[in-house]
C-alpha cells in the first residue's frame, strides 16, 4: 500500500485557476479514486433541452408516475451514457457504493424503479462522467485547478441553488470571487 490519499466520497470544486474551460465552475462527486485514476460525476451544470422524462422515453419507460427533473452534464466523457447518483436506501447489482456517502448506478432497472416510485429516496441523473488517468488528478491538484471538499451528500440532491459551484464554496465559508486565479511558488 502506498502513501497516496484517495478522495472517493468527496467533491472536487473547480478553482478560479482551472485551466480547462470544460470544468469551469464544476462540482464533481468523486465516485472512485485509486492508484489507477479517478472517476466522478459533475453536478455543476445541467444539460440544456434534455429532461429525465426524455431519457425515460428513449427506453420506452412510462413517464406517467415518474418525477421530472433536469439532467446534469456529468463530464466530458461518454456523454451518451447515463449515470444515477443516489441515496443508499436502494442498491442494485450494478450499484457502486461510494463509502457511506452515495451510490452510483447506470442500469435500466434503476431507471424503471425510479419511474415507478420504487427507487431510491434521493437521486440525480447525469450524462457522461469525468475521468482522470493514473496520477492525472493529483497533478491537477498541485496546479491549483481543484480544491477537495468533504462536503455533504446533500450537495447532490439540493435543488434550490441555481449555482451549485457557488453554493459549495459558500458552504465552506469561502467567497470564490475573492480567490486568486493565479498562484505563486515559494
Amino acid at each position: 500500500m502506498n502513501d497516496s490519499v484517495y478522495f472517493s466520497g468527496q467533491f472536487l470544486l473547480a478553482t478560479p485557476g482551472m485551466a480547462d474551460p470544460r470544468f469551469a465552475r464544476s462540482v464533481v462527486a468523486i465516485c472512485s479514486h485509486d492508484e489507477n485514476g479517478a472517476l466522478g460525476i459533475n453536478i455543476g451544470e445541467t444539460v440544456e433541452g434534455i429532461s429525465f422524462h426524455d431519457i425515460l422515453g428513449q427506453f420506452d419507460i412510462d413517464t406517467a408516475a415518474a418525477p421530472n427533473c433536469d439532467v446534469f452534464l456529468g463530464g466530458p466523457l461518454e456523454t451518451q451514457r447515463g449515470f444515477i447518483l443516489h441515496s443508499l436506501d436502494i442498491n442494485m447489482l450494478d450499484t457502486l457504493q461510494v463509502g457511506d456517502s452515495w451510490g452510483l448506478s447506470s442500469s435500466i432497472d434503476m431507471l424503471n424503479a425510479i419511474a415507478k416510485g420504487r427507487g431510491p429516496e434521493k437521486w440525480r441523473i447525469a450524462l457522461g462522467y469525468s475521468g482522470w488517468g493514473e496520477g492525472q488528478l493529483e497533478s491537477e491538484l498541485t496546479q491549483n485547478g481543484w480544491t477537495i471538499a468533504k462536503g455533504s451528500p446533500d450537495w447532490l440532491y439540493e435543488t434550490r441553488s441555481g449555482d451549485k459551484w457557488l453554493m459549495a464554496w459558500q458552504a465552506l465559508g469561502i467567497d470564490p470571487t475573492k480567490l486568486s486565479s493565479g498562484f505563486g511558488s515559494a
